[in-house]
């Protein structure tokens, strides 16, 4: 079947034709970023008095999903009619290996044979990597999920896009990021005046390119603007897997480690070797709650030279082991 771009999709949408979403939810899904996608489109009806879009609801028990806070979303069409859809986006949320099933995969697959454009917010993302539907296709998730989704699929190029359209896939990495990317795809559509009405009826005073920013800055995250602290908070970020020696981090922001230790007791209150612990510990437990690595394969991935080495720092951090926090999750 022929399929279209997304951005030719999106300029068909001022055909005069209603364009019809669908949205997949999974359980567990992120109320926020479900949200965040269909509201722009209600908004943009009521401020145009025209039936610009419409959507429809599926889930997979066909009657309702159960989002993370425990709101239930009513299903409002079967499952086989997301096929008639001119899009449709897979919206989840947390424990999405769990929620990714044999029949999720299916129909996710039986909806692209139909050629419709099939799209992912938060981390449907991954959805769409396990049905090999993003081979070499750049795609966005989460921040809070790329390093698992990196693991378990090397060859994808995954960005820290807030949202990445590329050919017939669109991926966004949730939240509010959302509400961006209908406000683009509306401007897309029907004109950046639109867009921009919709964006302050929402009280969003500006509407984000796709290249902002996911998460905070570090100065903002931080709390502090020391230039050389940063620089080299950012340098352990960048380092987690094969981790810098303190001397080494010392060197690269011309410091001695003396001074290294004192700016990091004075701004952060802790030391430079145990912040880059926590670093690599908050990675690990990432990687434990979103992918099927093995203990000793997330310990490695986060700089640890052993099981057991890890296991005792893990626990020391969360005051549990790293198979029960994998038993938890």
């Amino acid at each position: 079947m022929q399929r279209s771009s997304i951005s030719d999709l999106i300029a068909s949408a001022d055909g005069g034709d209603v364009f019809r979403v669908g949205f997949f939810l999974l359980p567990s899904f992120s109320m926020m970023a479900f949200a965040s996608a269909v509201e722009p489109l209600r908004a943009a009806n009521r401020l145009t008095e025209k039936a610009l879009f419409d959507w429809v609801i599926a889930a997979e028990n066909g009657k309702y999903t159960m989002a993370s806070n425990g709101v239930e979303v009513a299903a409002t069409t079967e499952l086989s009619d997301l096929t008639k859809c001119r899009m449709i986006f897979i919206c989840s949320g947390v424990d999405i290996q769990r929620h990714c099933t044999k029949s999720v995969i299916s129909t996710v697959r039986m909806i692209d044979r139909h050629g419709v454009s099939i799209g992912a917010i938060c981390t449907g993302t991954y959805v769409l990597a396990r049905a090999g539907l993003l081979e070499d296709r750049r795609c966005t998730i989460h921040w809070e999920n790329r390093d698992g989704l990196i693991e378990e699929f090397p060859n994808l190029e995954v960005t820290e896009e807030l949202f990445e359209i590329d050919s017939d896939r669109i991926t966004c990495s949730g939240g509010t990021a959302a509400l961006d990317m209908m406000l683009h795809i509306i401007a897309q559509a029907h004109g950046m005046p639109l867009a921009t009405a919709i964006s302050e009826q929402f009280i969003h005073d500006r509407i984000r390119d796709s290249h902002d920013c996911q998460r905070m800055e570090l100065r903002a995250r931080l709390g502090v603007s020391h230039p050389k602290l940063l620089a080299v908070v950012a340098e352990m970020g960048d380092n987690l897997e094969e981790p810098l020696a303190q001397t080494a981090i010392a060197q690269k922001a011309n410091l001695s480690t003396r001074q290294l230790e004192r700016l990091f007791r004075k701004y952060l209150g802790t030391t430079p070797t145990r912040y880059y612990l926590h670093l690599r510990i908050a990675r690990a437990r990432y990687l434990l709650q979103q992918t099927s690595m093995s203990i000793l394969s997330v310990a490695l991935a986060c700089g640890f030279v052993s099981a057991s080495h890890f296991s005792k720092c893990y626990r020391e951090i969360y005051g549990r082991s790293p198979r029960d926090e994998r038993n938890i999750s």
